[in-house]
């Protein structure tokens, strides 16, 4: 049996995006969690329970390694009326910021 190149790129290939969708479904809910632990904190209501991605890119982090940035945004309620959207980014499996406005504020 012999094994040819283009065999070993497809089975990398096929690997690789196996990892990355594991590796995306575990910083997902951890941005979950993130959003969860600072609407307790932040009496706030999260709604839906959920994230969405918005944006993904590369960048380096604090000791120059590349990681995978992603942006998330959330929705969530102060008053349980009025739907407000806030944003969490992550670079790798670490919370950058998680980002709402003050209840009564305007952003322009």
């Amino acid at each position: 049996m012999v094994i040819e190149l283009i065999d070993l790129v497809v089975i990398a290939f096929f690997g690789s995006a196996g990892f990355y969708l594991f590796s995306a479904t575990r910083v997902r809910e951890l941005a979950i969690q993130a959003v969860r632990r600072a609407s307790r904190d932040g009496d706030f209501q999260f709604l839906d329970d959920s994230v969405a991605l918005q944006r993904v890119s590369l960048s380096r982090d604090s000791s120059g390694r590349w990681r995978v940035w992603r942006q998330y945004r959330f929705e969530y309620s102060y008053d349980g009326l009025q739907r407000e959207t806030g944003a969490v980014i992550m670079l790798g499996k670490r919370l950058q910021a998680l980002v709402v406005t003050e209840p009564g504020q305007v952003l322009h």
